[in-house]
């Protein structure tokens, strides 16, 4: 019999172990990649030496006795990771995670993003931005929803920042939306396809919690929510984001705001699904065609 100890090593660090792996693939590809060290002379190969070894072999049983010590350290970690599989909500229909703005999977966080900072803030929040790289599952299939799900969706400690943006600056985060395929919640943007297959944003209406229309003011300011990932490292193309004013954290980490959003969207009977609102429109008439299927 394999002792308790072994047993409680394997339960509650294995988990612990796969989080590291997940953040490990989360290094930039282009910062991953390293140019070839230069190659060193051959070295000089010389006869092995007379090293005596000996192997022994142990036998993992009942017989090893449990570490205190051990058992001490492990006691603090076993609670959290039992809090992973602590049911949160329940999703109808599988959100899948492809396509302009991410899919549904994009559209659901988003949407938590945008109805959780709104009520953190006690303010209405225009938009809301999230890049879809940020997602690190493709899927989460339909049936019970756990903390579990919602950290190996999000298992970055990115924090949630507001701040304000003129017509000319939304219009710009926009079109950087579209032409890196990112998620948002809070408009319907309607784009085209060129002949190199990129995406151009065409036009671009703002929507309220009842799905209501209506045009960007040029005299208006307008709030969004998003990540501080986004807005520090963000690079170039998201420059937009520090031209903002009144840039302020919300308080509260993604991971922690979506699972708030669904505990909150659970306590009111409403139903986590996915959601095909055509936040994002294909102008196929004025597009090249690209094979590409309209997003869902």
């Amino acid at each position: 019999m394999i002792p308790k100890s072994v047993l409680r090593i394997v339960r509650s660090l294995g988990y612990a172990l796969w989080l590291l792996l997940v953040s490990f693939s989360a290094v930039d590809r282009a910062n991953a990649q390293q140019p070839a060290p230069a190659q060193s002379p051959t070295p000089t190969i010389t006869a092995p030496r007379d090293v005596k070894a000996r192997v022994t072999e142990t036998l993992i049983d009942s017989s090893i006795p449990d570490d205190p010590a051990l058992d001490q350290m492990l006691t603090a970690f076993s609670p959290k990771v039992r809090a992973l599989d602590i049911v949160i909500g329940r999703l109808k229909g599988e959100l899948r995670k492809g396509g302009m703005g991410a899919g549904p999977l994009g559209n659901f966080v988003t949407d938590g993003m945008r109805t959780q900072a709104s009520a953190k803030l006690g303010k209405r929040i225009d938009l809301s931005i999230m890049n879809g790289g940020g997602l690190r599952r493709n899927t989460i299939s339909e049936g019970e929803l756990r903390a579990r799900d919602i950290f190996e969706l999000l298992p970055f400690e990115n924090a949630l920042v507001t701040l304000d943006l003129s017509e000319e600056q939304i219009l710009k985060l926009l079109g950087v939306v579209v032409s890196s395929r990112e998620a948002q919640s809070g408009a319907r943007l309607t784009y085209i396809t060129k002949t190199d297959k990129s995406s151009q944003l065409e036009t671009a209406m703002l929507r309220d919690e009842q799905g209501r229309e209506k045009e960007i003011d040029p005299k208006a300011s307008y709030t969004i929510v998003t990540i501080d990932y986004l807005v520090n490292v963000g690079g170039e193309r998201y420059s937009v984001l520090r031209e903002g004013r009144n840039t302020k954290l919300v308080g509260i980490t993604l991971r922690d705001a979506i699972m708030d959003y669904v505990k909150s969207e659970t306590a009111a009977a409403r139903e986590i699904k996915p959601r095909l609102d055509e936040r994002f429109i294909l102008d196929r008439a004025n597009s090249v065609p690209s094979g590409e299927a309209p997003p869902k």
